[in-house]
């Protein structure tokens, strides 16, 4: 769950509108990163908010023509969101018209680079932008970007389970699945997961009890199911979108009262398989407790996938391709575990954030193997009977 740091990774927040073009002309309404502002400055994100706010005022200022000049009484920084992907700040600033506008800065967590590919990330905004996606990148800096706002609270698990919310979702996944990204399109699940792997299955760690506990984990066994699961999923021809791979409660907000659903945070964004970007989905409806008992029921999944696959008519969408969408989707949701479970290992040798990314393994890994064998034995009874 890049999500995973779903576990604490989006507090809810609430977002102010993006600053009027017409009392901002120093900020690039471009989406290219190529025109967007760049400063080679970093933020310490060990710092608290009022010590790092200096400098981010000093970033500001560097990045944004028109802020340059002013007095630093002029800014307000304050905290967004924070948790184990990146830190969000709010920054207001009041001009000399009298005027106020603000930017959501955004700060890389520490280590993060080694789990994200900001390169990847900050070529797909250009275009999830563009289409109406996300908020909007107004500059880069050295380890961070800068965003426009959007006003709507963050989701919570409890949305999840709510029917028109849920609705609309597969609404906004199914325009999100349209988005055409330039380069490769070769799917990265297990390009990735095998990665992971690489990196997961060769850790030591300082504390002796956690080593103790690493050295319970068979690698040997994670390898052999990832292969063997990279083959049955092989047999079920997902079609590769371009997929948000993170779609936890935490990078989807709401405007209540416009009725407005957003995806943010691409950062585990890339082109990938449709089973495994629903099937993940659903694993969040577990909530930062990860409790699996929230996982959507046969009847919720089919509500979801019949907005997803007909917008417009849902109770039009044939049976068969939702049965097929179906076993698709719960088969791939167990690679979303196995992900997540590597993913977990690498944040609790790199992360310095206080968190027991070890046990998180344990309970993704665990869950895998719980739903192994019923979800393994539906897909290749359906293969048997296609």
């Amino acid at each position: 769950m890049g999500a995973a740091s779903k576990i604490c990774k989006n507090d809810a927040m609430d977002l102010p509108s993006p600053p009027p073009t017409s009392n901002s002309t120093s900020i690039p309404t471009s989406t290219s990163t190529s025109d967007v502002p760049y400063s080679h400055l970093t933020v310490d994100t060990s710092l608290s908010v009022p010590e790092m706010s200096p400098r981010v005022i000093e970033l500001c200022k560097d990045l944004f023509k028109d802020w340059s000049k002013l007095d630093s009484s002029h800014f307000h920084v304050e905290t967004v969101s924070g948790g184990i992907t990146n830190l969000l700040l709010k920054v207001s600033v009041k001009k000399d018209s009298g005027d106020t506008e603000s930017v959501t800065v955004r700060l890389y967590g520490p280590n993060t680079d080694y789990v994200i590919n900001r390169e990847r990330e900050l070529h797909a905004i250009k275009y999830l932008s563009a289409a109406g996606f996300g908020a909007k990148l107004l500059a880069v800096f050295g380890n961070g970007m800068v965003q426009s706002f959007i006003k709507a609270r963050t989701l919570t698990p409890a949305d999840m389970k709510n029917p028109e919310l849920a609705a609309e979702i597969a609404k906004e996944l199914h325009r999100f699945h349209q988005v055409e990204i330039s380069g490769s399109k070769e799917p990265q699940l297990w390009n990735d997961i095998f990665k992971f792997y690489e990196r997961a299955s060769v850790l030591e760690f300082d504390d002796s009890e956690k080593q103790k506990k690493y050295q319970t984990i068979s690698f040997k066994e994670i390898y052999d199911e990832a292969v063997d699961l990279k083959e049955l999923t092989g047999l079920l021809n997902s079609p590769v979108v371009y997929a948000h791979n993170d779609l936890l409660c935490g990078n989807i907000m709401v405007n209540d009262e416009e009725g407005k659903l957003y995806f943010i945070d691409f950062e585990y964004g890339s082109y990938n398989y449709r089973g495994f970007d629903i099937g993940n989905h659903f694993n969040e409806y577990a909530g930062y407790d990860c409790d699996y008992n929230l996982y959507p029921n046969k009847d919720e999944q089919y509500h979801f996938l019949r907005h997803y696959l007909q917008p417009d008519k849902p109770d039009m969408a044939p049976v068969k391709d939702l049965d097929a969408l179906y076993v698709e989707t719960n088969t791939y949701m167990l690679a979303s575990h196995i992900f997540w479970a590597l993913w977990a290992l690498i944040q609790a040798k790199m992360s310095p954030l206080n968190f027991d990314y070890l046990e998180y393994f344990f309970l993704r890994y665990n869950e895998f193997k719980k739903q192994k064998h019923d979800c393994c034995l539906l897909a290749r009874s359906f293969l048997q009977g296609s």
